[in-house]
């Protein structure tokens, strides 16, 4: 048996996987099945509250690509509890809200944490479980889109007994959980100080980072705009907050097993594109339903659109990953990916909002995320693992050294 695998301790390390997970989106999902209530004491309007969905996506872009820098300050344990202390104080200050300048610097705490844990994570998952990433990246992928589901059914249903402030903070709770899991049992791996290499402050000027960047973008733009505008959508048309927390929930349904199911059944070959291909083909159906007869199926587009948006999200962090075979800038190379791709999804709910001020429905919103689907299936198709080495400009030596694994999965 390999005993590289998977290190020691890496049991604990993927429970608090799990727990991190379920808590990085409850605080997105949670809002806009409840944007009616929220409007009514706090009268954002529809741009104001696009900043609640866009400016944690856009600090998520901001703190992951800082976190390398940090990571080689202080190392893996004192980043992942820091994101989870900013994650608990911003679900926290959510409890009897008065104005939204409050839930908007509280989504931006949430966001900070989320950055830091998005960061630190994919190269740990590297480090620690070395041929199993796509099995734990889909997990993580699968945990993060499980908590949104929670996040968007439980918190209507929450708000009915409760104030629908008080319902918002009670997601506090669950990440002290985790908290207390990473102080108690979870053994981390030293990290050096990394030396800055000229490899890793070139990745930045590589095409290969650009088309990762634009193809994560993308993914994650349609994430923020269903996550914030979906359920109002459809209580626009007369649906209560429940049944558009209800449509939430079933988009996040399908994220958590496509999420899962697809990197799995991706991991027998190297390359992943016929998989990613499958994952945009669900996503151009699902938006094509919300755009041509939303009312005619609206489960369904909901389970295409998760489906293909988990199934995505999953197998780019994974094909990211596979560019490099150092942990340490794989990871890098993975957090400029959603640094950068982060903030250009930060864009798409604030351009969902303009359009429906502009056009008068959703319609538009749905209209724009199939046009950058398109875009992304002919960058995907760039994407082949044979031409990863050239493409991250690797020495012969480094390059030789990928192609056992390469073959080993099915890549001639």
């Amino acid at each position: 048996m390999n005993k590289r695998l998977i290190a020691p301790g890496s049991g604990a390390l993927l429970v608090l996987v799990v727990l991190i997970a379920l808590n990085l989106r409850p605080f997105l999902t949670a809002i806009g099945p409840l944007a009616p209530q929220i409007d009514a004491r706090l009268a954002l309007g529809m741009d104001a509250l696009a900043w609640v969905t866009l400016l944690p996506l856009w600090l998520i872009g901001v703190g992951v690509l800082l976190t390398p820098a940090l990571l080689g300050r202080t190392g893996p344990r004192p980043l992942l509890a820091a994101a989870l202390l900013l994650l608990t104080l911003g679900s926290a200050l959510r409890v009897d809200l008065t104005s939204g300048a409050l839930l908007i610097a509280s989504a931006a705490l949430c966001g900070l944490g989320s950055a830091l844990v998005q960061g630190v994570l994919p190269g740990l998952v590297k480090q620690c479980f070395t041929q199993r990433v796509p099995l734990v990246m889909g997990i993580f992928s699968a945990c993060m889109m499980g908590g949104g589901a929670l996040g968007a059914v439980l918190t209507p249903r929450l708000a009915v007994h409760l104030d629908w402030s008080r319902a918002l903070a009670l997601w506090s709770l669950p990440v002290l959980l985790a908290l207390a899991w990473l102080a108690w049992r979870v053994r981390l791996p030293a990290t050096a100080r990394p030396a800055a290499s000229s490899g890793e402050q070139r990745l930045i000027t590589l095409p290969r980072s650009w088309l990762l960047i634009a193809c994560f973008g993308i993914i994650n733009s349609g994430y923020g705009i269903v996550v914030a505008w979906l359920a109002p959508a459809y209580m626009a048309s007369g649906w209560s907050a429940q049944q558009g927390g209800e449509l939430v929930a079933w988009l996040a349904l399908a994220q958590t097993a496509s999420g899962l199911g697809l990197p799995l059944l991706a991991a027998r070959r190297l390359d992943r594109r016929p998989w990613m291909a499958l994952a945009i083909a669900m996503q151009m159906g699902g938006f094509a339903g919300l755009w041509i007869a939303p009312t005619s199926a609206p489960i369904l587009w909901c389970l295409l659109c998760g489906a293909g948006l988990g199934g995505s999200f999953s197998l780019i962090m994974v094909m990211a990953l596979d560019h490099l075979p150092d942990p340490r800038r794989a990871g890098a190379l993975c957090a400029l990916m959603q640094g950068v791709g982060f903030m250009v999804a930060a864009t798409g709910p604030w351009v969902a909002a303009r359009l429906h001020h502009v056009s008068g429905d959703f319609a538009a919103a749905w209209q724009w995320q199939l046009g950058g689907l398109v875009l992304m299936g002919l960058l995907v198709m760039r994407l082949d693992p044979r031409r990863y080495p050239g493409a991250m400009g690797l020495p012969q030596s480094e390059a030789e050294s990928t192609a056992p694994l390469a073959r080993s999965q099915g890549v001639a």
